[in-house]
């Protein structure tokens, strides 16, 4: 569908009415069911922002073209909204991954110290629970 705006600001109820050739009741069904959600003016006008049309034009989109009914719509809109939310996450992630990994390809200042490297054993807990019985027979026997 072609987008029919032109300029910002809000509009009207009839103006988009007008504008998208559809019946203003058409308009209030769907903020009454919650597809739209037009700001209010101090005289309690619904206005419908940039914003509101495009979510409009799709809303008209899968209404005429497609033939969805409104439960659907909704159903589609949710769906979207939480893609959207969800591509937001996964992009938060990445960002942050990458992050991690340019902060740890970057050499590490070590201020002229030489690391020093000894080897760590960490003994098993078997032989632990074993080398702590044969001290206590050794210390034992000998007293």
């Amino acid at each position: 569908m072609a987008t029919k705006r032109k300029g910002k600001g809000a509009y009207m109820i009839s103006s988009v009415a007008e504008m998208y050739e559809i019946h203003p009741q058409t308009l209030r069904l769907y903020e009454r069911e919650g597809l739209l959600r037009p700001s209010r003016s101090d005289g309690n006008t619904r206005l419908y922002t940039d914003e509101d049309l495009e979510r409009l034009e799709f809303i008209l989109n899968l209404a005429r073209d497609l033939g969805v009914n409104i439960a659907g719509i909704a159903i589609v809109l949710q769906m979207r909204e939480r893609m959207e939310e969800m591509n937001r996450q996964m992009q938060g992630f990445v960002d942050y991954v990458r992050t991690e990994m340019l902060a740890r390809m970057q050499p590490q200042p070590t201020a002229g110290l030489v690391p020093l490297r000894r080897p760590v054993v960490v003994p098993e807990a078997k032989e632990t629970a074993k080398t702590v019985r044969a001290s206590r027979k050794t210390k034992t026997a000998g007293l």
